[in-house]
């Protein structure tokens, strides 16, 4: 098999510029027109969410020759919370441009493979590795050349290639699954809607969100620290809600109550700062204070969910109105979000349809978590060669 060779990403580089924040005097953003990716449409795991873009004229396109994108560029955050989260750019995103927080790094595809290169920076030592090279600013950052520093081990083209590929193959079933659950989701969200808010029926009894179910708010886990590693668990934070558990997470003590012990397919509500409602498809943590676990002995899964989706809106502007550092909603707010209850027998006849959707829905997540894990666990290996894939044809190429 070929040799590696020890090099860095600017050695790689064709070239390395970033995006540009389109201002009123710049035509701003528009309702339609020209994809433009902001940092929140690049996610952690290498994937870029077209959901989030935005749109600029093609006036405000043309003049931003700059932060044009090109199929293949890696668009790499260098700053803030998004720090070192990375994409790689599809002909299908084109044309797009993007915004300042983000490097537009174009490899020379003669030297390396653009697919291999963001694989290589997505593993999480690189990610944090690029966040001690940030230092301790309020603002963390890093430049252009900090980027093209980063070393790089780098195998022939050919097996580049072929990891690649074998990365992208896990990442491509994800990314089908996680398309079904959206589908799963929208197909929930239109029977609810049509059901609770179309065809409503004036005779149905009212209550309180907070009566149909019980929000449990989390503990201190500092409070809580585990004895060893035979008994403990992860704590499931906003960040852990938002990104998955992680290196970096904390730990507590899995003798905890179990009331407070998080376990796959339970409904968690981030009341605090970001607020969100997620269906937890992790393993069982902790849970931590500024997150609500949402049970009910009186009502199905999929109805105390959809209230709370329903609500998310309002409750997101109550939050955003608290003249506070972090936003939050208070039990108050629950007692005043009502919520329609319609009789046993319309409720059991809902119940036929949107259990298995939402069963589904859980058990897909499950199958997404267990392809993440295995390609989290191949990556560092396959980039290190602790694991190498025979290659026909390599002959010591560069």
């Amino acid at each position: 098999m070929g040799e590696w060779n020890l090099t860095n990403i600017g050695e790689l580089t064709e070239l390395v510029t970033k995006g540009t924040t389109p201002s009123a005097k710049d035509g701003g953003f528009s309702e339609s027109g020209i994809n433009y990716i902001k940092s929140d449409a690049v996610n952690y795991d290498g994937r870029i969410d077209r959901s989030k873009f935005v749109c600029i004229s093609e006036d405000t396109h043309e003049k931003f020759k700059r932060s044009q994108l090109k199929i293949d560029a890696i668009l790499f955050s260098m700053a803030g919370v998004f720090l070192g989260k990375t994409g790689l750019v599809a002909e299908e995103m084109l044309p797009a441009n993007t915004n300042q927080a983000l490097a537009i790094v174009r490899i020379n595809k003669s030297k390396a493979q653009p697919k291999f290169i963001q694989y290589f920076l997505r593993q999480q030592s690189i990610i944090d590795f690029v966040n001690n090279m940030s230092g301790q600013s309020a603002q963390p950052n890093i430049n252009f050349q900090e980027i093209k520093s980063i070393d790089i081990d780098l195998p022939p083209l050919k097996e580049q290639k072929t990891i690649a590929s074998v990365l992208s193959s896990l990442d491509d079933k994800i990314d089908l699954l996680h398309r079904q659950n959206k589908t799963l989701e929208t197909m929930a969200e239109t029977l609810f809607r049509q059901w609770f808010v179309e065809e409503a029926q004036e005779n149905w009894e009212e209550k309180p969100i907070s009566d149909i179910a019980n929000f449990l708010n989390g503990l201190a886990w500092q409070r809580y620290p585990p004895q060893s590693d035979l008994e403990k668990l992860p704590v499931l934070k906003i960040k852990e809600l938002r990104d998955g558990i992680s290196e970096s997470s904390d730990w507590a003590t899995s003798k905890v109550k179990p009331e407070y012990i998080v376990e796959t397919g339970d409904v968690i509500f981030s009341w605090s700062a970001s607020l969100m409602v997620h269906v937890w498809n992790g393993d069982r943590c902790v849970l931590n204070q500024h997150l609500f676990k949402v049970t009910s002995n009186k009502f199905p899964k999929w109805f105390y969910l959809m209230w709370c989706k329903h609500h998310l809106a309002e409750f997101i502007s109550i939050s955003s109105s608290h003249a506070t550092t972090m936003g939050h909603i208070k039990r108050g707010d629950l007692d005043t979000a009502m919520v329609a209850i319609p009789s046993s027998q319309e409720l059991i006849a809902m119940s036929e349809k949107m259990t298995p959707l939402l069963e589904k829905q859980i058990k897909i997540s499950k199958q997404i978590k267990t392809l993440e894990q295995l390609r989290d666990t191949l990556l560092p290996k396959l980039m290190s060669g602790a694991v190498r894939i025979l290659v026909k044809g390599i002959n010591n190429e560069s």
